[in-house]
């Protein structure tokens, strides 16, 4: 059997055709299709402004930068992420705390986002940066409300969840729409809704973190529009752009993001469908009314009812050609971070660390390999 990874991209004849067609511009990098996809995508959205880079990683930096984050500046995030904001972050100089997160969703929360406040005595908190883990956005109007309490700044990293919606007053809103948050931040890398083969997006409806995250994407540089050789630079920028050829690729994913997400939402329910009967040792995440882009299919099986434990499980399905993942490494446990903690403030992530499992989820992921994939997964748990 070949290999069954967690998540790989689709690409379409009218992907390439389109990515061709690009290749015979006059301007292949920021050219008319980032202008195109930008466009587009804030219509989708129903934002102010979206301004495409050339990574998640990228957008998350643009977002802090934006905002002026400077040194000892309190951001807060959740200790269940990607390395990415958090690196930023620090790099920026910012004292970052991590707080914990729900045991099941791997999300940080109202209360453990105040606890966090609460158990570090944090004062003048710059910015909140909420992570929609596996592309399901939670809790987003109570972020919202403490973030208007504590007159900060709230980031999404929404890296996981473009096409995903949220609930609020009977009807959903689109994640990105930046209706209850600053800025929000996408990613267009190949394992996500859609691709770009790498990019990443950011959108908010404030002109004057619009204008900052033009100017701070390339160099800092700003142009004269009477004279296109003329500009000034009145701070150090960086070369986030990204190429009408990324561009014309996010383009045409744009179109099917539907479809993507329609399917993804099939194979889903086929999982919760067949798992969900051996709830002995299996718990899934219970998330609200939201439209999630099922970025992730998030599986909890509790280890600590059997002779067994994740790395074991994970090594099992690897020697099947069914390559699952973590979705994440607590922040907390690289070496990379230097502080102290204590764990007990930390039940959550460690409970989701130790047990929680991302299944494989792609456009492509047939029935077929979808049931070999369960029946690997009942025959690992019956053994126990």
């Amino acid at each position: 059997m070949n290999k069954i990874p967690y998540n790989r991209q689709f690409i379409s004849s009218d992907d390439l055709k389109v990515v061709s067609s690009s290749l015979k511009m006059n301007l292949i990098t920021t050219g008319p299709y980032v202008n195109k996809f930008e466009n587009n995508l804030k219509k989708k959205l129903k934002v102010k402004y979206a301004v495409s880079c050339n990574s998640g990683t990228a957008a998350l930096h643009l977002a802090l930068m934006s905002i002026n984050i400077k040194k000892n500046d309190i951001v807060i995030m959740p200790a269940i992420n990607f390395i990415a904001g958090y690196n930023m972050a620090r790099l920026m100089n910012a004292r970052v705390y991590l707080a914990d997160v729900d045991p099941l969703t791997g999300q940080m929360t109202p209360k453990t986002l105040l606890d966090c406040i609460k158990n570090n005595k944090l004062k003048k908190i710059r910015a909140i940066v909420t992570m929609y883990l596996g592309g399901y956005p939670e809790n987003v109007i109570e972020f919202y409300r403490i973030k208007k309490r504590l007159n900060c700044y709230l980031i999404e990293d929404a890296c996981h969840a473009m096409g995903a919606k949220y609930y609020y007053k009977n009807k959903h809103l689109n994640v990105g729409c930046c209706t209850h948050s600053d800025v929000s931040t996408f990613s267009l890398h190949p394992v996500k809704t859609i691709t770009a083969g790498e990019g990443g997006v950011v959108t908010t409806n404030s002109k004057k973190i619009f204008d900052r995250i033009i100017s701070l994407r390339s160099h800092g540089i700003n142009k004269n529009n009477n004279f296109h050789w003329k500009y000034d630079i009145s701070e150090s920028g960086f070369n986030y752009r990204i190429s009408d050829i990324n561009c014309a690729l996010a383009l045409s994913q744009l179109k099917k993001i539907k479809k993507f997400i329609s399917y993804r939402k099939k194979i889903f329910n086929l999982y919760r469908k067949n798992l969900e009967k051996i709830n002995q040792f299996v718990n899934f995440p219970n998330y609200n009314k939201s439209k999630p882009s099922y970025h992730l299919f998030l599986i909890s099986i509790n280890f600590n009812k059997m002779k067994s434990n994740k790395d074991k499980f994970l090594i099992f399905l690897k020697k099947n050609n069914i390559f699952c993942q973590y979705h994440y490494i607590p922040i907390y446990k690289f070496t990379l971070f230097n502080q102290k903690l204590n764990l007990n403030f930390y039940r959550g992530a460690e409970f989701y660390y130790k047990n929680t499992v991302s299944l494989p989820v792609f456009y492509n992921l047939t029935n077929k390999l979808q049931k070999i994939i369960i029946n690997k997964i009942k025959f690992f748990l019956d053994k126990q």
